[in-house]
């Protein structure tokens, strides 16, 4: 059940049995020469859109754009400064806490979004508590790359190649919702280098052409149907301990 494909009476009938929702958020940024600009964004959308059909619980809209300044010297990525980003997600969340919506679990498909998000939970709550004391309301953030099963998976796929930008793991994903946009040729190097960086034209001159440390010509769709379907049952339960707790 998506939000924005509701009338309001269907929302309103909903919170009449339901104070859960999903909230998905990504980023726009480049992915490499053969990942799509849209990875994070696609990715969080599709587990969410999972994850609430498992659980019958509302999905919000996705959150296309985040905080991703670091990849600003590539055409294509956007950002929104952090302050943004946080009156942004502080919005949305009172905005779902007005109308009844108690539980909110999101999922994160970039990393650059998760201290700003750990941010917005708190700047939310302390609204809450001197606006209109909302103790029933709580916040679970969620990176799917992360979970135990993820990286299990990751690791029997694709070895020592995963990397920690434009992954074969979420390139794989992309590729299964979009397998017209597939390309798996090899990279040069075909393991990126790992450094640490200090800025957009730090990251660029490092990294010329957007991958850290991944091979993504690994990627295939059946993996990213697989890896698709791991982070729903493992989101999935995540939620279903979150929704149901008192």
């Amino acid at each position: 059940m998506r939000l924005h494909l509701c009338t309001w009476p269907q929302v309103e009938a909903y919170l009449a049995r339901s104070n859960a929702v999903v909230l998905p958020i990504g980023s726009t940024e480049q992915h490499g020469p053969t990942g799509l600009i849209g990875t994070d964004a696609l990715c969080a959308e599709a587990i969410a859109r999972g994850v609430g059909e498992r659980l019958e619980a509302m999905v919000a809209p996705t959150l296309p754009v985040g905080m991703a300044q670091h990849h600003m010297a590539f055409p294509g990525s956007m950002t929104l400064k952090p302050s943004t980003l946080l009156a942004l997600l502080e919005d949305c969340l009172l905005s779902l806490a007005r109308h009844g919506f108690a539980r909110v679990l999101v999922v994160n498909g970039h990393g650059g979004n998760a201290a700003t998000l750990s941010a917005a939970f708190a700047e939310t709550q302390m609204v809450l508590d001197g606006w209109s004391p909302r103790p029933d309301f709580r916040t679970r953030l969620v990176n799917w790359w992360e979970l135990a099963g993820i990286d299990r998976l990751s690791a029997e796929l694709y070895g020592d190649a995963v990397g920690s930008h434009a992954t074969p793991p979420e390139v794989a994903v992309t590729w299964s919702l979009f397998p017209e946009t597939a390309d798996a040729r090899v990279l040069k190097p075909r393991i990126a280098a790992r450094a640490p960086f200090h800025s957009a034209a730090d990251f660029r001159a490092r990294f010329p052409d957007g991958r850290i440390g991944s091979d993504p010509s690994l990627a295939k769709p059946e993996h990213g149907a697989r890896l698709l379907a791991a982070a729903v049952d493992e989101i999935a339960e995540i939620g279903r301990a979150f929704f149901s707790a008192p």
